[in-house]
């Protein structure tokens, strides 16, 4: 069974979440890019804010950047380094090419602290609240997704950050009352 990260892990795309998902159970938040947009830069400081974050860039230039600009905003954030010898594949450097163990050390090395989290919330919840297999679950998660900081993702991603985040019920439910009232 592979350890839970408690703290959130921002790497910079989806082959590096790929990667980082073969090593750990984690969150993360990829930037695609030194371009980061705002909707992605204010769901990392919610997860900075509320669980901490790791930082884990690719070791190239590119990397270099995004982690500098990255600690310029979360000074407080953990980092986590891998090598270029440890992230290369060919001609191509980057975490995606990392080994399950290497990523696991770097996350090890950066402090990253392990947790047990029961679930709070299930599928049935998803459809109870109405934010899955209904006419508007995608507009209401998209919303709500906003409301609580935890920004926009498919019913099972969605479901995995409510829970990830640690949302408590009593907020997900006010969160949602406010939406039905704002109109």
């Amino acid at each position: 069974m592979k350890e839970r990260i408690h703290e959130v892990i921002v790497v910079e795309g989806r082959d590096d979440i790929d990667a980082v998902g073969k090593a750990v159970d984690a969150d993360m938040i990829a930037t695609h890019g030194y371009g980061i947009r705002q909707a992605t830069i204010e769901r990392i400081r919610h997860a900075y804010e509320t669980r901490g974050i790791i930082i884990l860039t690719d070791p190239d230039r590119a990397g270099q950047l995004i982690r500098q600009r990255l600690t310029e905003l979360f000074p407080e954030a953990r980092q986590a380094y891998i090598s270029r010898t440890e992230a290369l594949s060919e001609h191509d450097i980057g975490v995606e090419n990392a080994s399950p163990e290497v990523i696991r050390k770097a996350l090890e090395a950066a402090g990253r602290t392990c947790e047990t989290r029961e679930a709070v919330y299930d599928a049935g919840d998803m459809i109870t609240y109405g934010l899955s297999g209904g006419k508007g679950s995608r507009e209401l998660r998209d919303r709500l997704g906003r409301r609580l900081g935890i920004g926009y993702g498919n019913a099972a991603a969605f479901l995995k950050r409510l829970n990830g985040y640690g949302i408590a019920r009593e907020d997900l439910e006010q969160a949602l009352w406010e939406i039905q009232h704002e109109q």
